[in-house]
C-alpha cells in the first residue's frame, strides 16, 4: 500500500513541475492530459502528505515522552495519543481512495426489464418496477428516456427499455441488475392466495462507442410498423427499428418515437451498450472466483431481491438486509438500499488493498 501512495506521490510532483513548464503549456493537448492525470491523484496526494507529516509530528512526540521534564512528558504523552488516532483515521481514509473507481460510475444508464415466471402477474410487477425506478430517477432529478415498452392489455409490462441520463446513475443503478422476485395476492386472484412471480432487471452503463471491433456486414436493420397506442400513424408508418448482431444474436428494437431517423439513433445507443456489456461479462468470467466478492452486477440469474407485500417489506439477499417500508420503496424511496449496497461493496474492496 505505501508503495503504491509513494510513486502516486511521485508522479504527482513530477506533474505539477511538467504542466509549470512553458514548453509543455505550448502543447495544448499534452498539457489538458497531464493536468487532468495530476487532478486524479491530487487528493490522494493531498491525504498522504498529511499522513506522512503526522508521522512525523508523532515521531517527535514521542521522543518529547521520554523528557525528563514530568509535565511536558504528560502533555506530549497526551498529544501523542491523539496523533495515533489521527494516524488510523487517515490511513483508513487512504485505504478507500485507493480502491479503484469503476470507469463506468458516471455513466447513465440504461434499464431493461422483462417479466418472468408467473405470466400476467410477473408483467404487472415489471410494470411496478418501472414504475419504481421513474420514482427513484424523478426523486435525483434525472431525466427519463422511453426507448421500448412492450404492454399487455391488463396493464402490466412484457419488456420495457429506457435511459436514466443523471450524475452517477451507474453507481446507483448497478446493483439493480438480477432477478426480482414479488410475493402477493394477484388482483386477479379470487382466492386470496399469496403467488410468486418474478422479473429480470439488466443494467447496462451507456456506452459512448462499441469498444469491440466490427463491421456493418455484423449488422441486420429492420423496419416495421409500431404497435400499441399510437393511432393512424402507427398502423401505416414503417417507424419501429430491430437492429441484430449477427455474431451475438444480440437484437434491439425500439419503437418509442414516431420518427424512424430517432427510433434508428435509440437503438444503436442500447446496442452499443448492450455490445459492451456483452464483451465486459465474457471477460469478467475470466475471474470468476473474484467476482464471487462483488454485490451482483453480474449474473442475473440471481435472485437478488425479494418485494413482500403481505409483510410489507423487501429483503435484499445479498446483503441480508430487510427493511419494512415497502410501499416508499415502491415509490421510489430506494436511498437506505441503494447506500447499504454501495457500503457493502466498499467494505469487500477495502479488503483487496493491503497495507
Amino acid at each position: 500500500m505505501f508503495e503504491k501512495l509513494e510513486a502516486m506521490l511521485k508522479r504527482f510532483n513530477e506533474l505539477t513541475e511538467q504542466i509549470a513548464d512553458p514548453e509543455i503549456v505550448k502543447k495544448r493537448e499534452l498539457w489538458q492530459s497531464l493536468v487532468k492525470e495530476r487532478a486524479s491523484l491530487e487528493e490522494v496526494a493531498e491525504k498522504y502528505t498529511a499522513y506522512l507529516k503526522n508521522e512525523e509530528e508523532a515521531e517527535l512526540c514521542r521522543e518529547m515522552t521520554r523528557s525528563e521534564d514530568a509535565e511536558m512528558a504528560e502533555l506530549a504523552e497526551a498529544e501523542y495519543a491523539e496523533l495515533l488516532s489521527k494516524r488510523d483515521a487517515l490511513k483508513d481514509e487512504l485505504k478507500i481512495l485507493l480502491i479503484p473507481k469503476d470507469p463506468m460510475d458516471d455513466k447513465n444508464v440504461i434499464i431493461e426489464i422483462r417479466g418472468g415466471a408467473g405470466g400476467e402477474e410477473a408483467s404487472l410487477f415489471a410494470a411496478d418496477l418501472m414504475r419504481m425506478y421513474h420514482r427513484f430517477a424523478e426523486r435525483l432529478r434525472w431525466k427519463v428516456e422511453e426507448i421500448n415498452l412492450n404492454e399487455t392489455e391488463l396493464g402490466g409490462v412484457k419488456e420495457a427499455v429506457f435511459m436514466l441520463n443523471g450524475k452517477g446513475a451507474y453507481s446507483k443503478m448497478k446493483y439493480e441488475s438480477g432477478v426480482h422476485r414479488v410475493q402477493r395476492v394477484p388482483e386477479t386472484e379470487s382466492q386470496g392466495r399469496v403467488h410468486t412471480s418474478t422479473c429480470t432487471v439488466a443494467v447496462l452503463p451507456e456506452a459512448e462507442e462499441v469498444v469491440v471491433d466490427f463491421n456493418e456486414k455484423d449488422f441486420k436493420i429492420d423496419t416495421y410498423r409500431s404497435g400499441g397506442a399510437g393511432g393512424q400513424h402507427v398502423n401505416k408508418t414503417e417507424s419501429a427499428v430491430r437492429i441484430t448482431h449477427l455474431p451475438t444474436g444480440i437484437v434491439v428494437e425500439c419503437q418509442d418515437e414516431r420518427s424512424q431517423i430517432k427510433n434508428r439513433e435509440k437503438a444503436w445507443k442500447v446496442m452499443n451498450s448492450r455490445l459492451y456489456d456483452h464483451f465486459r461479462t465474457q471477460k469478467d468470467k475470466e475471474y470468476a472466483l473474484n467476482r464471487k466478492t462483488q454485490v451482483g452486477t453480474g449474473d442475473r440469474s440471481e435472485r437478488i431481491r425479494t418485494y413482500n407485500f403481505p409483510q410489507g417489506r423487501v429483503t435484499d439477499h445479498r446483503i441480508g438486509l430487510t427493511l419494512y417500508n415497502l410501499p416508499d420503496f415502491m415509490d421510489g424511496d430506494m436511498f437506505e438500499m441503494v447506500e447499504a449496497l454501495q457500503l457493502y461493496d466498499r467494505n469487500l474492496k477495502l479488503g483487496d488493498v493491503a497495507d
